[in-house]
């Protein structure tokens, strides 16, 4: 499923993955972080049905 070009504009945009994981991880549900075709940012999603997880994030 691609992301459409209105729900890209309300979605939060990150503009490094490791950005994203930071809020993924303070996050009290599970999300994923995946780069948007249209704005080349990142946002995230809490659909992870049949997607590869990179490996957790380690400090």
């Amino acid at each position: 499923m691609r992301t459409t070009l209105g729900i890209c504009n309300r979605k939060a945009r990150y503009v490094t993955e490791d950005e994203a994981w930071a809020v993924v991880h303070r996050a009290d549900i599970v999300l994923r972080p995946y780069r948007c075709a249209l704005c080349r940012h990142y946002h995230l999603t809490s659909r992870t049905k049949g997607m590869r997880l990179r490996a957790p994030y380690r400090e």
